[in-house]
């Protein structure tokens, strides 16, 4: 069966663009400094604060707001699939009912279980991508416990437990971000099911929303801020 040129086009652009942009802000944008990037030297603050505390229980909560932030984010994801799945059986309801909007175009039978299928790939995706950081914050735990105690730093731990520590840290919210990314563009792609032209839409709303809180944000700006007068 041969899909139409327009539907081919729409998911096209909108794996393009999320796949680019998130190469873009993951690794091509360091120079500009976006959010996630500004958030490093704060996170190497954090553990040089962490490494002169004799008590580290702060450290220990708000890493673990971290992973259960993840865990929430996760277990949405599989209700998110289940609904998915559950969406398949009811392939022509949806047909019917997108067939009474004025500007809608209902997809053949076939192409929209493979839109449902794309849907549910989405938040599969995003579950790992959480349950993968979860992982990581957890194991950012132990490093905790296992940091030394102030008493008993020299120079070179002093420098050097804070930025690998920062480092673990900035992998974790990575997998993090790219989970919250791909709930973003799984937004983007429901418009698909009305129109193909629509997808191509959201998807640019979306890619926009995002780059504007990277890069333009007014919290961005007082990070910076922050980060020049301390």
């Amino acid at each position: 069966m041969m899909f139409p040129i327009t539907d081919i086009l729409a998911i096209t652009v909108f794996f393009v663009c999320w796949a680019g942009y998130s190469h873009y802000v993951d690794t091509r944008a360091v120079a500009k400094r976006p959010v996630a990037v500004v958030m490093n030297d704060y996170r190497l603050r954090w553990m040089e604060r962490m490494l002169e505390r004799e008590n580290r229980m702060p450290d220990v909560n708000i890493t673990v707001a971290f992973v259960r932030s993840s865990i929430m984010f996760a277990s949405t994801s599989i209700l998110l699939i289940a609904g998915a799945v559950a969406l398949l059986g009811q392939i022509e309801s949806v047909r019917a009912i997108l067939g009474e909007l004025a500007y809608a175009r209902p997809a053949p039978k076939a192409l929209m279980e493979i839109q449902v299928f794309v849907l549910a790939g989405i938040f599969i995706y995003a579950f790992f991508t959480f349950v993968w950081a979860i992982r990581l914050f957890n194991n950012m735990l132990v490093l905790l416990g296992a940091a030394p105690q102030s008493t008993d730093c020299d120079e070179v731990i002093r420098r050097e437990y804070p930025r690998h520590m920062a480092l673990f840290a900035g992998r974790a919210f990575r997998f993090s971000n790219r989970g919250m990314r791909a709930y973003a563009f799984g937004l983007a792609l429901l418009p698909w099911f009305v129109h193909p032209l629509m997808l191509i839409g959201s998807t640019l709303i979306v890619l926009t929303v995002l780059y504007r809180r990277d890069f333009r944000s007014v919290s961005l700006e007082v990070l910076e801020e922050l980060r020049t007068h301390h």
